[in-house]
């Protein structure tokens, strides 16, 4: 990553998608280093998330879809944070654990109870897949969102708020690969108002981590 984001996302953001610029999701995964791993391991937007979080997190945190904790455990250790990670791949969870973060099995963020958390922080699976070249295995759950790239993002949005604290802070990274304003529509629609934190253009894609904030 560079030092800092490079602006002019809107563009990016606009053309980009993955017929256009001719990579599938195997290449994508390939290019983060995960194609035979069963925990995704810390990458572009991984970096991106942990930038954001580390100048945005308060109070108690969840990482939800944590990979191998490596996100949480530098937020724990920057901020002095209690953070807990998440994720449905035990797998995952155990390397976070190994990090020194609390790691729980957790379907994004159904078993926690309400007003949990003050910053919940979420790279969601995104890459969009054809159904008919799933892979089903761990990394699948890692790097798929669906056909649209949204398939996870639409249910956590609708069930984040309920384990934010009051004055709580959602940190979403968005890939346009996903349809940015189709995800700033599902934003909307769930209630949160939202503010770009940082952002990065690469060759492949426009990463963007929101600041979601519940609606008064």
């Amino acid at each position: 990553m560079s030092d800092g984001p490079e602006r002019g996302g809107d563009e990016a953001r606009s053309g980009d998608s993955a017929a256009e610029s001719g990579d599938t999701a195997a290449n994508l995964a390939a290019r983060r280093g995960v194609d035979d791993a069963v925990v995704y391991q810390p990458a572009e937007d991984s970096g991106l998330l942990a930038e954001a979080a580390v100048e945005v997190a308060h109070g108690r945190v969840l990482e939800v879809g944590t990979g191998s904790g490596w996100v949480a455990a530098r937020v724990a250790a920057e901020r002095d944070l209690d953070v807990v990670g998440s994720d449905l791949n035990p797998h995952a969870a155990r390397q976070a654990g190994d990090r020194g973060v609390e790691g729980v099995v957790a379907d994004l963020c159904t078993p926690f109870r309400a007003d949990a958390f003050d910053t919940v922080c979420f790279n969601p699976p995104y890459l969009p897949t054809d159904p008919d070249n799933e892979w089903d295995d761990w990394m699948e759950h890692a790097l798929s969102g669906g056909e649209s790239g949204r398939e996870l993002i639409e249910p956590f949005l609708a069930d984040v708020g309920r384990v934010l604290a009051p004055g709580g802070v959602v940190l979403l990274l968005v890939s346009s690969l996903t349809g940015y304003d189709e995800v700033l529509a599902l934003v909307d629609d769930a209630g949160f108002d939202h503010e770009v934190v940082v952002e990065e253009s690469f060759p492949f894609e426009t990463l963007t981590v929101l600041r979601l904030d519940p609606r008064e």
